[in-house]
């Protein structure tokens, strides 16, 4: 079954087990700047070496890295939690981002930060979906976050019935926040797939389920994970309806043909390039801080203000309903 791929596991240090791939991962990024008045987010860098991967010599299809997947029935999901892939979101890259944020800043186009979250926090954008080949506006709030989802391609509860039992907390928590196996994505089709693998769930979008499935097996690849035979048998079937796909290595953000028209530039000018800057505040506008002042919520949001961190601003506890120290969520 392995065919032309070899897979072997090398253990080195940071307590677990580390191995070295021709699944090659990009250059980590610039980490985040500190500046918030940047004009173009930074990247998320790739999880450092310590976490678990397979040494996989591959000639660069995803055809060929799946016929390297071992076929196995799913183990029991006894022990599954969230919880045991570590905290959401973690800033593994160390970058001073979580990792949502990082994403959506590399999936957004236009993606707008918060004042005073040190060029982090997203405050809108706009998502050219893969999922569902729809464009989706963001806007950060308590009503409006969930509308886009960060999506594990290889849902966390799979990889724990395909081999991820098995591996040390710092290889789950490096595989949870892993940029290959991250996109922003349609909230509403995030749900509807559940934790559900290829022989279960495809995006609605027809054009992206070879992107999709090839960056399924590249994560599968990248970490040992095995498949079921219905879900070999369902990826197979895409995979032949784009002969030569190449294995997606990369983690930069999707583009299909659908989800770059989905978004394209007027006719005549240059396309939009994914930025990121910050929201304009009433400090940025020269308003001296004291004096600025919202009466609630609904007024910050009306201003483009919101949401607003403690010590920006217009933030009063008041209206910080759970403390945290972000009001008018």
């Amino acid at each position: 079954m392995l065919g032309a791929i070899a897979v072997a596991v090398l253990v080195i240090g940071f307590g677990g087990t580390t191995a070295s791939s021709t699944v090659d991962a990009p250059a980590s990024a610039s980490s985040a700047t500190s500046d918030p008045t940047v004009s173009r987010a930074s990247s998320p860098a790739e999880p450092s070496a310590a976490h678990t991967t397979a040494t996989v010599s591959v000639d660069g299809s995803a055809m060929a890295a799946l016929s390297g997947l071992e076929i196995k029935g799913r183990a029991p999901r006894t022990g599954y939690s969230r919880d045991r892939f570590g905290a959401a979101w973690a800033d593994v890259d160390r970058n001073g981002c979580d990792t949502r944020n990082d994403i959506l800043r590399r999936d957004l186009m236009d993606a707008r930060t918060r004042p005073g979250s040190n060029g982090c926090a997203v405050a809108r954008g706009t998502l050219a979906d893969p999922y569902t080949g729809t464009t989706i506006a963001f806007i950060r709030g308590s009503a409006t976050s969930q509308d886009i989802h960060v999506d594990h391609v290889v849902a966390l509860s799979d990889a724990w019935q395909k081999g991820a039992q098995q591996w040390d907390q710092a290889t789950l928590t490096h595989f949870a926040n892993d940029p290959l196996n991250l996109l922003a994505v349609a909230g509403t089709a995030n749900m509807q797939k559940g934790d559900g693998d290829a022989a279960t769930w495809l995006p609605p979008n027809k054009s992206y389920r070879c992107d999709y499935v090839a960056r399924q097996v590249a994560v599968k690849a990248r970490y040992g994970l095995w498949v079921t035979g219905a879900e070999y048998a369902a990826i197979e079937d895409i995979l032949q309806r784009c002969p030569g796909k190449d294995l997606v290595t990369s983690a930069e953000p999707p583009r299909t043909d659908d989800s770059i028209d989905a978004v394209a530039a007027p006719e005549g000018t240059a396309p939009s390039t994914p930025a990121s800057t910050t929201v304009s505040s009433p400090a940025a506008t020269g308003t001296p801080a004291e004096d600025v002042y919202y009466e609630n919520c609904a007024a910050a949001r009306e201003a483009g203000a919101a949401p607003l961190l403690r010590g920006e601003p217009g933030y009063r506890s008041a209206m910080d309903g759970d403390d945290d120290g972000i009001a008018c969520e």
